[in-house]
């Protein structure tokens, strides 16, 4: 099963901001749709509180250290590693890391492909991005411009290692 994390990141490395996105880009959230609907998610307890809900058509597995935590809909695992085999037990070809901080910073090294938002701009945040480790190739690259519906001109890439 590939290992995929999903994220946008400011050219200062910030992923969100008083525990939400800093910014709205709806041609990143659509990217991201595209990209991971069909496929297996996997994120922290505050993204999952910060969204609220299971996302649709993924099977969404949570990760939190509180026993009898409950997200309806949702599989709530107590470790990475379970959810990952989990959604390997499960059939899953690619899953995705979807954040928050702490659950990159830990997925990392388990990660051989990644789709990058680069926001092309200097964001304030609370939150970032963990170093990706080395081996990387960039294998794709789209530039997107802002306007009425997104903040900030991004670049939409892909990178892979071995």
């Amino acid at each position: 099963m590939l290992i995929s994390a999903i994220v946008a990141v400011s050219e200062n490395n910030v992923i969100g901001r008083d525990g939400h996105l800093p910014w709205h880009l709806s041609a990143d959230l659509k990217r991201f749709k595209a990209i991971t609907t069909g496929h297996s998610i996997i994120l922290g307890r505050k993204n999952y509180d910060d969204i609220g809900r299971p996302l649709p058509n993924r099977t969404n597995y949570v990760l939190t250290r509180q026993e009898n935590f409950m997200a309806p809909g949702c599989i709530v695992c107590s470790s990475l590693d379970a959810a990952i085999a989990k959604a390997e037990a499960a059939g899953e070809t690619e899953c995705f890391i979807i954040g928050g901080a702490a659950v990159y910073r830990e997925a990392m090294p388990k990660v051989k492909k990644l789709y990058l938002t680069k926001v092309l701009s200097n964001v304030e945040g609370d939150v970032f991005f963990p170093e990706w480790g080395n081996g990387w190739r960039k294998v794709s690259e789209e530039k997107f411009p802002s306007d009425e519906k997104n903040d900030f001109e991004t670049l939409f890439q892909v990178w892979e290692r071995d």
